[in-house]
């Protein structure tokens, strides 16, 4: 299906030829911004009758504390390179707050908040695990790729009982240098055993996406999205 690319200064938006019945948002990494993932929705080749709406906002721009405090786009700051640091829970609320407020543009626009996914890669994907969890409506899923679940011990008393058997698909790299696998791993395990139903799927790579991975969204975005709404 074609769709019509608009730009604002907040995020990029790929509209299908026909009205919309779903919605993919999907949050980017460290450092990009929302056009980084735009060129893979023609490989996900999700044809009717599915009509899906791309969201693809851009993070805001701040300061970077492994990066020597350069400003640049990302979700929230990263305080120390090795996962076992403190987090900075203040950026990573105010994000998820961010994709809230993406995903009640969506149901202002129509769209059930059982069609609507939510995606991220890396920080990206952080963002979508903690705030989809979270989430007081039943969402059609969340992705979370090449990332990790952040504030993970606040999960259990945060959690969104209408979001507790919420599809998750999680994608890592087995020789990712950024955000390990093990971490990824850990946070499967983790969701698992908070009673989350994971999907996990990874493949040869380093920090990125691969072909056999955009398969795979694919196929899972299908399911997710193949219920009425």
């Amino acid at each position: 299906m074609s769709h019509r690319l608009q730009e604002s200064t907040d995020a990029v938006v790929l509209t299908p030829a026909a009205a919309a019945t779903a919605t993919v948002i999907w949050l980017h990494g460290l450092g990009a911004d929302g056009h980084d993932f735009v060129p893979i929705v023609p490989e996900l080749e999700l044809l009717p009758p599915l009509a899906v709406r791309f969201v693809f906002p851009h993070a805001p721009v701040r300061p970077v504390t492994i990066n020597n405090g350069m400003r640049m786009r990302a979700w929230y700051d990263i305080k120390v390179p090795s996962a076992g640091g403190p987090e900075d829970e203040q950026g990573i609320r105010a994000s998820a707050v961010l994709l809230g407020q993406y995903i009640q543009r969506e149901r202002d626009a129509g769209i059930a908040a059982n069609r609507i996914v939510v995606a991220g890669f890396s920080q990206g994907g952080a963002i979508a695990l903690h705030a989809a969890l979270r989430h007081p409506e039943r969402l059609a899923g969340v992705m979370g790729l090449s990332t990790y679940l952040p504030l993970r011990a606040t999960l259990a008393a945060e959690a969104a009982p209408a979001n507790h058997n919420l599809p998750i698909l999680m994608c890592h790299g087995s020789f990712d240098p950024m955000l390990p696998m093990q971490l990824g791993l850990a946070s499967r395990d983790h969701l698992r055993s908070a009673g989350y139903r994971v999907e996990w799927k990874e493949y040869p790579m380093q920090h990125q996406i691969c072909r056999e991975e955009i398969r795979d969204i694919s196929d899972w975005c299908r399911v997710a999205l193949s219920h009425d709404a």
